[in-house]
């Protein structure tokens, strides 16, 4: 049987893409999303999935949930045993986050505090999260590499970020037998090679390509 592996906000850009090589590469992902970042699309599931089911010849399994409802996670460990998480989901809008900063950090924040305690709860000691190039702060030399200072955030969408990486390396410390992997990507661009999934963003997008793309 393929292993289960969680993808939260795995209707998302960078989620869904994910989800497609997990499919092709003999996992059996799981994908759950608030639809706050995807479309929810005509179907039950959203149009990103959809289309990653018709590249992938497989199904995948989704659910509608948000990460801070922590007993519907708690119900979905239950209901399923997985192997790792893939941590995608969260609010992810720099502007947005200087004038909602408590709204950043009670998504951001205490989601991913209620996964890592329903991960632990459950024995499920891997986990990739979705970190962000913004915990560099400014750059002290160019080009940044990973042994530069993190730290210096200047917005509450970095120090978010930030502060999960915090708590992550924190619980590894603790619990020797935890694995995580950081992803500190900058602005990812770019579509499928099958032009079938990509970034398509609701509203006026926050980033320069697809804005231009739009």
């Amino acid at each position: 049987m393929a292993e289960k592996i969680l993808v939260t906000g795995g209707a998302g850009y960078i989620g869904s893409h994910c989800v497609l090589e997990l499919l092709q590469a003999g996992y059996a992902p799981v994908v759950i999303d608030n639809f706050h970042n995807a479309i929810r699309g005509s179907e039950e599931l959203p149009e990103s999935l959809r289309r990653v089911q018709e590249i992938a010849h497989r199904p995948v399994l989704f659910q509608e949930l948000d990460i801070t409802d922590e007993a519907a996670l708690r119900e979905l460990f239950r209901k399923h045993q997985f192997s790792a998480v893939m941590h995608f989901a969260g609010l992810k809008a720099v502007g947005e986050s200087v004038q909602k900063p408590l709204e950043y950090y009670r998504v951001n924040l205490t989601g991913t505090i209620r996964l890592l305690e329903t991960m632990q709860a459950h024995g499920v000691r891997n986990i990739v999260f979705s970190s962000s190039a913004t915990v560099y702060g400014d750059p002290q030399y160019l080009p940044l590499d990973e042994n530069h200072p993190v730290g210096g955030c200047t917005n509450p969408y970095g120090k978010s970020k930030f502060f999960i990486e915090e708590m992550i390396r924190d619980l590894c410390r603790a619990e020797r037998d935890w694995n995580a992997v950081l992803l500190r990507y900058f602005n990812p661009i770019g579509a499928h090679e099958s032009g079938m999934i990509g970034e398509d963003p609701q509203g006026v997008p926050n980033n320069l390509m697809p804005y231009v793309a739009q």
